[in-house]
Formats: structure tokens, sequence, C-alpha cells
């Protein structure tokens, strides 16, 4: 990691409460992260509950909401996202001036803008309203500091999403333009569409602004499968990326004895 101590890699983990302590409810996953050693969250869709509710919960239990989606859609229909939806810009407006009303009252510090589920025929139309769509958002965004994330989804998870290479979304900042658009570099969906994770972390190093670690292929916690963390963390600061690392995986079981992999992978880098 940095240069600092093994041990600072625990205060820049935020936990995913959207996929972290499945078995509470949303709001007791904020004290349960708490009382796990984390004092940082992420998210994916806070909606259901008052933006003041949130305030409280995150205030007692000593707690920083770090980031959150925009909104998906009607899921049961198939949708993921509205950023890159062809003729329902007025949606993705409303859907993201909402994101960006609780990102500002939580003091997060990034949105993942969804790009949305595209039909083959579409896809170079949904490109383009991605693009006017992001340019929009992203000056709406800047002058409070926050940072839009772009994410590619694997095909296996997400079949039909617009955007599944980081190589892909590269482009697409670069044809945007606006310095807070920043690519949401999930370590699971990367090494499952294109592998070869660390020539991509160093090509893609000065637009990276936010990581996510989950093992390959389970999603699990990242001390099982095909990819080595203790490798990825060295290349993360080998090209300088300083910034928070989301746990966005999905237990094995009882999450805060999965979490038993931070303090070994600690130890074993303390030696």
């Amino acid at each position: 990691m940095s240069a600092d101590s093994p041990t600072s890699l625990r205060k820049r983990l935020t936990a995913n409460i959207a996929f972290l302590f499945p078995d509470l409810p949303f709001l007791d996953r904020i004290d349960a992260a708490k009382a796990a050693g984390f004092d940082k969250v992420e998210c994916h869709f806070p909606y259901h509950f008052p933006v003041e509710l949130l305030q409280q919960r995150l205030s007692r239990a000593g707690v920083e909401m770090t980031g959150l989606n925009t909104a998906p859609g009607d899921v049961a229909a198939g949708e993921w996202g509205m950023a890159a939806a062809p003729g329902r810009e007025a949606e993705f407006e409303r859907d993201f001036d909402q994101a960006l009303h609780y990102a500002r009252s939580l003091e997060a510090r990034v949105i993942h803008v969804m790009a949305a589920v595209v039909a083959d025929g579409e896809r170079e139309r949904a490109r383009a309203t991605y693009v006017r769509n992001l340019r929009k958002a992203a000056d709406k965004a800047e002058p409070h500091g926050i940072k839009l994330l772009l994410e590619p989804l694997n095909v296996r998870d997400k079949p039909g999403y617009l955007v599944t290479r980081s190589d892909d979304i590269a482009g697409i900042i670069e044809e945007i333009g606006a310095p807070n658009v920043k690519l949401l570099f999930d370590i699971y969906h990367v090494q499952i569409m294109e592998g070869d994770l660390t020539t991509r972390l160093r090509r893609h190093a000065p637009i990276i602004g936010h990581v996510q670690l989950a093992a390959v292929p389970s999603r699990a916690e990242p001390d099982e499968g095909e990819v080595n963390p203790g490798h990825v963390f060295e290349v993360l600061q080998e090209i300088g990326y300083d910034g928070l690392i989301g746990l966005e995986y999905k237990p094995r079981g009882d999450t805060s004895a999965g979490l038993a992999w931070i303090d070994k992978f600690i130890r074993s880098r303390s030696h």
C-alpha cells in the first residue's frame, strides 16, 4: 500500500454495506461496520431512507459514508441505471439530482453513475447519451468537490450493460473531458472481463478514482481465488494510488468472522 505501515491499510478500507452484514437491516449495518472496526462505509442505493435518518445513524455510530450509486431504475424489469438510456434523459436527471442531494448531505465523496442495460442495436446511441448526460452531471457535481465514478460490469453478472471493460471507460472519460469523472476500478469485474490487472492498473492510474475488491470468481472474501490481493496492493502503492478501497464482496458466512482475512494479511505484511 502507501509508504506508511501495513496497519494503515484498515483505515483505507470502506465497508460496502450493500453486500456486507446481509443478515441485518440496512441501517443496522452501519453500527455493525463500526463494531467490526470500520469508520467508513459505502453503499449502493440508500434512497429508501430519509437523508436525515441516515445522517443520524452515521453520526451516532461515528461512521463516514464515502460513496453511493445513482438509482438503478426498475430492477424487476431488468434496468440497471439510466445514464445511457436514450430518451430517458429527464429520468436520469431526476435520479442524479437525488444522488447529488444525498451525497452532499452525507458528505460522500463519490457517486457511481450507473450506465444502463442496452439492447445490441442501441449501443452506439446509448454511448452518445451516456457522454452527454455525464458532462452535465459532472458540471453539477464539480462545485461540491464530488467525483463521478464510471464502472465497467462483467457480462456474467450484468448481461447487456453498456460498458464492460476498463479500457472502454478510459476512452469515455477522455471524451467527456471533465476532471471529476473517474474510473471505478473493481478488481472483480476487471479480472473477469480483461485480466492483466497489473498492466491495467498502471495504464489507468491517472484516472482511477476508487478501487473495489472481491475474490474471483466467487466474489467472496479476497483471500481465495485467482487474484493475489497482496500483489494488487503493491501495484496500487507503485502507481501512487492513495484513495479508498471498497470491500464489495459477498461474505461466505458471518461477515465479522470473515473479516479475519484483513488481520491475517496485515500480519503477513508486517514480517
